[in-house]
């Protein structure tokens, strides 16, 4: 593997994505052999997905899948794809993926709550509650399948007070995430807890101020509140 690549692959690791992305776009692939062009076009693809060009993500991810031999490297292409279909508005797409990879015999935290999401977005939610609650089988203490079953809850209104346990639990594991605050906003405000919830949401505004859903929430709280 040449050194560009593997300092490419450095970068990337190191969270230097838009760094990273123009070291691989400058490489030279005409003398690589088949699995550094493999290991281009993911780390290519990976790099636009962090950055959210998901377009050109998806154009290097899908090269990937269809040449690829290495079942890593499969397994976490397709989630890569799954991620890239979810975050578009390709959910049905996305579901499509990781359930091949189920099909495969795959099985991880990661890909049954990545499935229940895309249930979620679907409104198929006895669905995404199922893959949520087989993650925490698999993890129980696993922040995102914890923030996630418990936002379907209270969301969904099937169970506010276990939404309200769930959410409390994610963000004491990471409480400077903002899905987390949010999540955990909505589900005071889900169990009627108008003023709790209006602190929580607005911790998750202070942290990513642009987001339209979590503005969304607010506005309801406010509505609610006066």
């Amino acid at each position: 593997m040449g050194g560009s690549l593997q300092n490419a692959i450095r970068l990337y690791r190191a969270r230097r994505f838009d760094v990273a992305l123009e070291e691989l776009l400058q490489l030279d692939s005409r003398s690589f052999s088949e699995e550094e062009k493999a290991e281009l076009a993911y780390y290519l693809g990976l790099c636009y997905t962090k950055l959210e060009q998901f377009d050109d993500a998806l154009l290097y991810l899908e090269q990937v899948v269809t040449n690829g031999k290495d079942p890593l490297r499969m397994y976490q292409c397709r989630l890569a794809l799954a991620y890239v279909y979810a975050v578009t508005g390709r959910s049905k797409l996305a579901e499509f993926e990781l359930q091949r990879l189920i099909s495969q015999g795959f099985e991880s935290v990661q890909l049954y709550a990545a499935l229940a999401y895309t249930f979620y977005m679907q409104k198929q939610y006895e669905e995404a509650i199922d893959y949520y609650s087989r993650a925490l089988e698999l993890d129980r203490e696993n922040p995102t399948a914890l923030n996630g079953l418990g936002y379907v809850l209270a969301d969904t209104e099937k169970d506010v007070r276990r939404a309200l346990i769930l959410c409390k639990r994610a963000v004491d594991k990471k409480p400077h995430n903002p899905a987390y605050l949010d999540s955990l906003g909505w589900a005071h405000f889900k169990n009627g807890n108008i003023p709790e919830s209006k602190i929580w949401i607005r911790r998750a505004l202070d942290l990513l101020p642009d987001h339209p859903e979590i503005q969304e929430h607010m506005r309801r709280i406010l509505r609610a509140e006066s």
